[in-house]
């Protein structure tokens, strides 16, 4: 194989492929390279950890078509120093593939290009929809945090990703709080529920284009295709628990409060949390205050009261201080609004006049 490319293209393709090459496989070492595939169709840089894969198309000259596999690590590396103009040659003949960039010359040892996997693709889409990149991205990553770091519950370290109604919506949980993210969309499509792993749609929020990409689903796999270029990952294979039946229908005291304020308070109330990192929330219908305090045996204590809209019943409840932090930078509204069902139900936390992004937590024993 030999190919000519353009060092920043290239230079560029390289440091998102190399994102997804599995650099602790010890059963399939071939897993850790970068596989460039010469042919008919192109030239293609690809990579898979067997969850997640990418195969995206790069320009260049075919002198000699053929596929090499290339250590991700020292692709990246000598890649990542090439300038914006250019050409970079890479001639393979044997183990061995010769990189040539103006002067400098490396030789690199390859991988088994027989070993390394296809990317599995969705055969038979039950499903297939285009969206804007930029707004599958931002249902991934408003609720993304929230979906549990463990895998003894799989369904629960997964981003749902569903549609009904004219509405797509992403959700996660960890069963201590829930994100639940909705966006309108123009286009018609079959009602679908996939949970994708949570790491996996970082993955793919990090690499999704801003453009229109089409989805495709089936059983097993979710590929998300722009242009010439398909990102793939594995879904998980159960159900997910029925959040709504947790979501508070009524509630027993609101608050609304300016984010800004609010989230300069909990922040400094923070500082004087226990090890538990508890603070403690005190909805104060007479004074029209919302008050933050937190109490530490050793460091000291704070109490920091808010002018607020109140209405309904004074109320205390204590929080993981982390847990009410994590929504504050994804509302985009001035206002937020804090809805309490009571005594050890949930705070749901919503921007004022914005109905798509929805955030509860549960309180921490008193």
């Amino acid at each position: 194989m030999i190919i000519n490319l353009n060092k920043k293209e290239f230079r560029d393709v390289v440091g998102i492929v190399s994102r997804f090459a599995d650099k602790r496989s010890s059963t399939l070492p071939t897993l850790s390279g970068i596989a460039l595939i010469a042919g008919d169709d192109g030239i293609k840089v690809r990579a898979t950890n067997l969850e997640t894969g990418v195969d995206m198309f790069v320009e260049g000259t075919i002198k000699t078509p053929g596929a090499i596999v290339i250590p991700s690590s020292v692709l990246r590396d000598i890649s990542s120093s090439f300038s914006d103009s250019g050409q970079v040659t890479i001639e393979h003949s044997g183990d061995t593939a010769i990189i040539t960039a103006g002067t400098a010359k490396s030789t690199v040892k390859t991988l088994p290009f027989d070993d390394f996997p296809s990317l599995p693709l969705p055969e038979n889409p039950k499903t297939t929809f285009r969206i804007p990149g930029a707004s599958l991205v931002s249902l991934i990553n408003t609720v993304a945090s929230c979906a549990s770091t463990s895998t003894i519950r799989p369904e629960l370290a997964a981003v749902l990703l569903s549609s009904e109604g004219g509405h797509v919506k992403a959700v996660a949980t960890d069963s201590f709080r829930l994100a639940e993210k909705k966006i309108s969309i123009k286009e018609k499509m079959n009602n679908f529920s996939i949970l994708i792993p949570a790491r996996n749609a970082l993955d793919l929020a990090q690499t999704i284009p801003d453009t229109d990409v089409e989805v495709r689903v089936d059983e097993h796999q979710c590929a998300v295709v722009w242009g010439k270029n398909t990102l793939t990952t594995r879904l998980v294979a159960a159900a997910y628990p029925d959040y709504t039946q947790i979501i508070p229908k009524s509630f027993t005291s609101e608050a609304t409060v300016l984010r800004k304020d609010f989230e300069g308070a909990l922040k400094r109330t923070a500082v004087f949390s226990d090890s538990f990192q508890k603070v403690r929330l005190g909805f104060d219908v007479k004074g029209k205050k919302l008050a933050l305090s937190a109490h530490n045996a050793d460091v000291g204590e704070a109490v920091e009261p808010l002018a607020s809209s109140l209405t309904g019943d004074s109320l205390e409840l204590s929080f993981n201080f982390r847990y009410l932090q994590t929504p504050l930078p994804l509302f985009t509204s001035e206002s937020i609004t804090l809805s309490a069902g009571g005594i050890g139900r949930p705070l749901v936390i919503k921007g004022v006049g914005d109905q798509s992004f929805l955030y509860l937590v549960m309180p921490m024993n008193q």
